[in-house]
């Protein structure tokens, strides 16, 4: 008779290798150009398994996405519950939190444009990047308590949208720190810290009101 609780670990396991190898290959070599028995390999699964859990490439790719956006706003966002402190200042730590993906997860960075590529390539619908959406709904959520609490204490500017200001603030930290780390951007000689933190500031200026 088979344990239900052992099955069920076990896919579990089997689904978390799938996962971060794919993720560790995609990152390094790109989508294109990884195979999912390669994955398979690579994690000690059986390859029937990972067409079980993800049925094709795009399934599984979607799911890497989540699964890394996932993992990366629960550890990075944990400061944004503190109390005590204002929107600005936890604006602020919203936009450090690009810095931190720049400093310490360029791997998350290679693959997020290997993945943007990808789905544009495989004109993916809606319903298929469900997944991916819904992490990135949650961060927005994350988002709003920010912005809620910037109102209310009067640090973030009210003449802007919310949409706006997260939109924004998402998509111009994430480009820069993206193009930097894979390589997109000459340096000529320049710090690239310095000037994503230039931008950085410059985000962070647009939207505070000046005390």
């Amino acid at each position: 008779m088979r344990n239900k609780e052992k099955d069920a670990a076990q896919i579990a396991a089997n689904k978390q290798r799938i996962l971060e190898e794919g993720f560790r290959l995609f990152a390094q070599r790109g989508i294109e150009s990884v195979t999912m028995p390669q994955i398979a390999q690579v994690g000690g699964v059986d390859r029937s398994s990972v067409y079980r859990y993800y049925p094709t490439k795009l399934d599984l790719v979607v799911a890497i996405s989540a699964n890394v956006w996932q993992k990366f706003s629960q550890e990075s966002y944990a400061w944004l519950d503190g109390e005590g402190t204002t929107g600005a200042e936890r604006y602020a730590y919203y936009l450090e939190a690009f810095m931190v993906l720049y400093r310490e997860h360029k791997d998350i960075l290679r693959f997020n444009q290997f993945f943007n590529v990808f789905v544009a390539n495989e004109k993916v619908s809606s319903e298929q990047m469900r997944p991916f959406t819904e992490v990135i709904g949650k961060m927005a959520e994350r988002f709003h308590e920010v912005y809620v609490q910037g109102h209310a204490d009067g640090t973030l500017r009210t003449d802007v949208s919310e949409n706006e200001m997260f939109s924004s603030t998402l998509h111009l930290m994430l480009a820069a720190v993206t193009r930097y780390a894979v390589g997109l951007v000459y340096h000529g000689g320049a710090d690239p810290e310095k000037e994503l933190t230039l931008l950085k500031d410059l985000l962070f200026r647009q939207y505070v009101v000046r005390a």
